[in-house]
């Protein structure tokens, strides 16, 4: 098995490719601690590594975020963590866990066309860039002309992210529904 790695825009995170699926596409998992990864065979044995602070799973990538580690010491132990567990075929998930941990949006019914074409060019033009640097970012609500974003995995906490929401999200989502005025992360 031959897992890759790839650097993310944020420092203290890396994504990390096992070449196989991770969760069912489209389906997404945060964990920021060892309480919630007890729902992930898998992100025990992440966070059972001193250093990682964080982990994110997507449809084929994993994203560790460490805290106070280098890499070159902790990038070792994260790769055999994830071999070593893909060859035990153990799943990734316990089967009681539904790998999207939304919580409620909030937007007012009259505004539910404008939601839609904002979910749908989240879904078609946003998350699959953001995916490609190593997290994700969804749909929290919409309320007087603000969207509100959840960033997650590489997203989360990164040093670009404000300018990811400013120069990127916001240009196009009010170039497409010119009722947005601003983009904030939730």
């Amino acid at each position: 098995m031959f897992i890759q790695t790839e650097a993310t825009p944020n420092p203290s995170t890396l994504k990390f490719l096992p070449g196989r699926e991770v969760l069912p596409e489209g389906t997404t998992l945060h964990m920021t601690n060892a309480a919630e990864g007890a729902q992930s065979p898998l992100a025990q044995k992440l966070f059972s590594i001193e250093g990682v602070a964080g982990v994110f799973f997507g449809s084929d990538f994993i994203t560790i975020t460490r805290s106070g580690a280098e890499w070159q010491h902790l990038k070792p132990a994260v790769l055999g963590a994830i071999m070593e567990h893909y060859l035990s075929g153990v799943p990734i998930l316990n089967a009681d866990v539904a790998p999207l941990e939304e919580g409620e949006e909030f937007f007012d019914e009259a505004d539910e066309d404008t939601v839609e074409t904002i979910k749908d060019l989240l879904e078609t033009r946003v998350r699959p860039a953001v995916a490609a640097d190593g997290g994700d970012i969804t749909f929290r609500g919409y309320r007087e002309g603000v969207v509100y974003l959840a960033m997650k995995g590489a997203c989360s906490g990164c040093p670009s992210s404000t300018a990811t929401l400013r120069n990127g999200i916001q240009n196009l989502l009010r170039h497409f529904v010119p009722e947005v005025q601003e983009v904030r992360a939730a």
